[in-house]
């Protein structure tokens, strides 16, 4: 891999999302209830104090002392306990399905769907992780399958809304103006009066 991703802010973060797959899935796992930047740079900062990121090291680690690493100041997660939890739930999927290597999750698969589907079944991805991150993998990786783009629905198209759309400053800003605008929508939805 040697993607295009930008959104840490930080050279050696991305330069890391950008030639480690499972760093990559790590960060994509992370991404929610919190700012992306901190999600994402949180391979780093495991990498950082394991002097790793190999799924079956990690999976090999006893999980509680795993989520003492994560909670760590400073956290990889607003919730660094489950989230610690679940990346060693990661890991031992990738060690015991994928060979210890995220790259091996697309490496024999033929279409988005199929990705999408194997991406769904790993723990803390749901419908919509599994759709932007077949979408990252397209737009950043160099990673296209056949029929990616309807596999990864509405983060498949052109409008700047996600992750996947990140690959310089103007972009990084330009999906964070869509999601502020987003939460302006739909936060005047809900303080609108039932009719």
């Amino acid at each position: 891999m040697a993607g295009t991703l930008y959104i840490t802010g930080d050279v050696a973060a991305d330069r890391l999302l950008n030639t480690d797959a499972n760093a990559l899935l790590i960060g994509m796992l992370l991404d929610q209830q919190i700012p992306m930047e901190w999600a994402f740079a949180g391979p780093a900062t495991l990498q950082a104090r394991l002097g790793h990121l190999d799924p079956a090291l990690i999976a090999a680690m006893d999980p509680a002392e795993f989520v003492l690493l994560c909670c760590q100041k400073p956290a990889i997660h607003r919730f660094p306990g489950s989230m610690g939890k679940r990346i060693h739930q990661l890991c031992q999927v990738l060690v015991d399905d994928y060979a210890g290597d995220a790259t091996n999750l697309w490496r024999d698969v033929d279409t988005g769907r199929d990705l999408y589907r194997r991406l769904k079944a790993l723990p803390g991805f749901g419908d919509e992780k599994s759709k932007i991150f077949v979408a990252i993998l397209s737009k950043t990786q160099g990673i296209t399958l056949d029929g990616w783009q309807d596999a990864a629905g509405k983060f498949g198209d052109d409008v700047p809304r996600s992750v996947a759309d990140i690959t310089d400053e103007s972009s990084l800003a330009t999906v964070r103006e869509w999601k502020k605008a987003q939460k302006a929508a739909n936060k005047d939805k809900q303080d609108r009066p039932l009719a």
